[in-house]
């Protein structure tokens, strides 16, 4: 991937956008959302993410983070990595996932003709980051996170979408300074 498109600043908060191939809307299912929601708390304990924001939605995640040391596209390389692998299984191996058949057609096609995933990809490749250069710009990344579940129609106030840093009972606690 390009420099231009990795978070690679150290220090640096960054707006990223992580999107599921084909915009598979895999995070409807609570367990599948629940391995996303482990592993950034694994990544903000174990490998220094300060998450500054969150919004969960049905196919991509989108966070405002940074890392002291280190680069934050080297965290979310992982992250990715680890939840792919952790996802893909329990996609394959779910006798409840009524789409199991389409969504594991869908990640074989997507890895088609890639390096890296040599059968099946989970992850779109970039994270999309964009850095947060400004109060107003972040308060704007803000803003568009947590009202991204109520434009979607999930919810009707953003307090309300389980699986945002703007509900009151976050699973994930939030970097203050």
């Amino acid at each position: 991937m390009s420099e231009h498109l990795k978070a690679h600043k150290e220090g640096t908060l960054y707006f990223c956008t992580l999107t599921v191939v084909g915009w598979a809307d895999v995070f409807t299912r609570k367990r599948n959302a629940e391995v996303i929601i482990e592993s950034l708390a694994y990544c903000q304990k174990a490998k220094g993410l300060e998450l500054f924001a969150y919004v969960l939605m049905p196919s991509h995640l989108h966070l405002i983070g940074r890392v002291q040391e280190g680069r934050l596209s080297d965290v979310l390389r992982d992250f990715k990595s680890f939840t792919a692998k952790r996802l893909l299984e329990l996609i394959a191996n779910e006798s409840g996932e009524s789409r199991r058949e389409w969504l594991m057609r869908l990640f074989r096609e997507a890895a088609e003709g890639t390096n890296q995933n040599k059968e099946l990809m989970f992850w779109q490749k970039t994270n999309h980051p964009i850095e947060i250069t400004h109060e107003a710009m972040y308060d704007q990344k803000v803003s568009y996170m947590h009202t991204n579940p109520v434009e979607e129609g999930l919810v009707t106030l953003p307090e309300h979408y389980a699986w945002s840093s703007a509900h009151p009972n976050s699973p994930l606690r939030m970097f203050e300074e």
